[in-house]
């Protein structure tokens, strides 16, 4: 038998004038609050073995490693009787992009903001342990079912937005941009969790689509359309249990969008309403449906989750990553230290970014420092010059903009002496300004070393990715991990993204040859997924051994950053500025 605690705990981090978490812009800056944020938890103990584990859903943009380290910390140092470790908490989010940005420690992740903000930070950590705290101590007898069911054809939920990408690849169908909706996952997964006397405690469901109904021109904190969800489904199940919790998670998200109404006043697309509120009201409604109608078809006929709980969780450094050849076809590829192209810059059709003009002279001004490389190539050591061509082979088609891994923007370490002056664009001002306090010295501006996490419910195992996977990539690497799995009894694998740390998107290797938005966010080269594939199949692999004789290395971590480091890029900012 399973036993089972749930809570929330509010996370909302107000403070004027922050920067939100999504959109990159730094017009969309904090001035008030539409809705609450929270942190939702379910604690789950296997009453034989004793094994638990923590799943959390935080109404933020994505965890970062500063989060998940936070919140270890904190319950190591005043709560290690209750048995928790990395392994056996699995942080994740719901992607809100109307929520306080400056909870990384990574550099790129605080530009927009601007600055790391301790505030927003320690109320996000509080806020997660203080649930996690309260949801072991509740913990009581209960079932869990789950099923599943796909959106119709006509509910109009999520669209793939990077249609040109998805028709690349070859296994899929090819679709026009008419039937956009067609090129998603439109299969929600449901959990549903009762006490051993029938009293639902919730629920939660993995379905794909962003957070973003609510566009980049808003200044309120809001937890967009999958709070709303929650929301909805809570209040819905009160009476019969007022302390139900209803958790919205992501699955396969980085191509899926919840606009498809082109706004011709406001020049990127929308939902359903011109009101962006009233387009995530409605989203999230149709997310409920559907959650509500599995959640009675779980009641009915839901399949049981067996008795056992498992996990692994292990780091890799993604900037130099082999891929097993059954995933490439290629024994030259390998990853790279990461690289973010104009494409990502240049947003998306629901959230743009850089000026077209300045689009124009950022692609020429990458193939002018292309050009200088190719030609600095013949003058260093043997090396350095590897390290350039495979720079460039490694990201293919990308056309580089800032190596986050090398520090470097427009191909130079010395930002501050960067030609472009910093009034041309407000995100090269700040790494300006970061970088002449010394802000951005020494460490990555993002990760390079992700931590990978699986869990598995009895038959169900759960892949906690630091990053969004594209609908294909999602499906590829969700089938690698089935693969491995499925000689322990593994039938069900669901993709939980944006968990435990953040580094980008993952495109398929063809997704990444078009170089959309997704493509340039791709930070380790046109390999990425399937260096993914590959660490998330060895981690597999070591659950099919018994807990004391698997081999997982511990010895790789992220790089940790210093008060004095972060004191460097710490937020300071008035709308006076």
């Amino acid at each position: 038998m399973y036993e089972v605690g749930t809570a929330k705990a509010d996370i909302t981090a107000f403070k004027k004038d922050v920067g939100m978490m999504g959109y990159g812009m730094f017009h969309n800056r904090i001035s008030g609050i539409e809705t609450p944020l929270n942190a939702r938890v379910f604690a789950i103990r296997d009453l034989t073995t004793k094994r638990k584990v923590v799943f959390v859903n935080a109404e933020i943009c994505f965890i970062t490693i500063s989060i998940k380290r936070g919140v270890m910390k904190k319950l190591k140092r005043h709560h290690a009787e209750l048995g928790y470790d990395a392994d056996n908490v699995m942080l994740t989010a719901q992607h809100t992009h109307s929520g306080p940005g400056g909870y990384s420690h990574y550099g790129l992740y605080n530009i927009a903001v601007p600055g790391f903000v301790p505030e927003v930070y320690q109320t996000i950590v509080d806020g997660i342990v203080k649930a996690i705290v309260e949801a072991d101590s509740k913990m009581r007898p209960a079932k869990i079912t789950f099923t599943k069911g796909s959106f119709a054809p006509d509910i109009d939920v999520a669209i793939n937005r990077s249609i040109e990408a998805y028709n690349l690849n070859p296994e899929v169908e090819k679709v026009s941009k008419n039937d956009a909706h067609l090129a998603i996952d439109r299969e929600m997964h449901l959990f549903r969790v009762d006490d051993i006397d029938g009293k639902p405690m919730g629920s939660f469901n993995f379905f794909g689509v962003h957070t973003t109904s609510i566009h980049n021109n808003n200044t309120k904190i809001n937890a967009d359309n999958k709070g709303y969800a929650s929301n909805y489904m809570e209040e819905a199940m009160k009476e019969q249990n007022p302390d139900y919790l209803a958790i919205f998670a992501q699955k396969i998200t980085g191509d899926v969008t919840p606009n498809y109404v082109w706004d011709k006043k406001k020049k990127w697309t929308r939902g359903k309403f011109e009101d962006d509120i009233e387009s995530a009201k409605y989203n999230g409604k149709l997310q409920f449906d559907k959650a509500d109608e599995l959640n009675k078809e779980a009641a009915a006929n839901g399949e049981h989750v067996e008795l056992g709980i498992d996990y692994a969780l292990a780091h890799a450094n993604f900037a130099n990553i082999t891929p097993d050849i059954e995933f490439t076809n290629n024994p030259e590829a390998r990853t790279f230290s990461s690289c973010h192209g104009v494409a990502f810059f240049k947003g998306t059709t629901e959230g743009p970014g850089m000026e077209p003009p300045l689009v124009v002279v950022a692609n020429f001004a990458t193939q002018v420092v292309k050009l200088y490389d190719y030609i600095r190539a013949a003058f260093v050591s043997k090396a350095e010059k590897q390290k350039i061509y495979e720079k460039y082979r490694i990201h293919g088609p990308k056309k580089i903009l800032i190596e986050t891994g090398d520090r470097k923007v427009l191909g130079t370490r010395n930002i501050t002496g960067l030609i472009v002056p910093a009034f041309v664009d407000l995100t090269i001002k700040y790494f300006k300004v970061f970088h002449k306090s010394g802000g951005l010295d020494h460490k990555p501006w993002t990760p390079q070393t992700l931590p990978l996490q699986i869990v598995t419910l009895g038959q169900v195992a759960f892949v906690a990715v630091p990053g969004e996977t594209t609908t294909v990539a999602g499906k590829r690497l969700r089938q690698t991990v089935l693969d491995t799995l499925s000689s322990r009894g593994i039938t069900e694998v669901v993709i939980s993204t944006y968990a435990n740390g953040y580094c980008g998107y993952i495109t398929t290797y063809e997704e990444y040859q078009a170089q959309c938005y997704e493509g340039g966010h791709t930070p380790f080269g046109q390999w990425t997924l399937a260096a993914f594939q590959t660490k998330f199949k060895e981690l597999a692999q070591q659950l099919l051994k018994k807990p004391e004789d698997r081999q997982v290395d511990h010895s790789i971590t992220p790089v940790e950053f210093t008060e004095e480091e972060l004191s460097k890029r710490i937020f300071a900012y008035s709308s006076k500025k």
